[in-house]
């Protein structure tokens, strides 16, 4: 008899607010390695040493926000295809149109429900279960 260890999709949250980290953190451990990281330099260094597989990002951040970390991950051969979602509380269309120039995957607004959450982030990284 053989063991299949499943092997979690790591996703990689950025956030100033403690607050949204542990809700992100809470709402998609169980499914996913959910990996933290609270300004755009830290979240560079992460995605190229853990294997990230989805980002979730914050707009409003000291430094580099949002949508400029996003266009310098998507400038990036490698991160290319990588699904990229914008967790914010600006919710103008304004924002959404800049979010998607910037080539955001998805977007969703704060407070976000963990449900709302899980359903994107489950469209965006299908996970294969293999039935050994």
């Amino acid at each position: 008899m053989s063991t299949c260890v499943a092997t979690k999709q790591t996703v990689l949250s950025v956030d100033d607010s403690l607050i949204s980290q542990q809700m992100i953190k809470r709402a998609l451990d169980t499914s996913y390695r959910v990996l933290l990281a609270d300004n755009a330099v830290d979240a560079l260094s992460v995605i190229y040493q853990e294997a990230v597989e989805a980002l979730l990002l914050d707009i409003s951040m000291p430094g580099i926000d949002g949508f400029e970390l996003c266009r310098t991950v998507r400038s990036l051969p490698r991160f290319k295809n990588l699904p990229i979602v914008m967790v914010t509380s600006r919710d103008t269309e304004a924002d959404r149109q800049e979010a998607r120039m910037a080539g955001a995957s998805g977007y969703l607004t704060k407070p976000c429900e963990p449900e709302r959450l899980k359903a994107v982030m489950g469209r965006l990284l299908p996970q294969s279960l293999d039935d050994n």
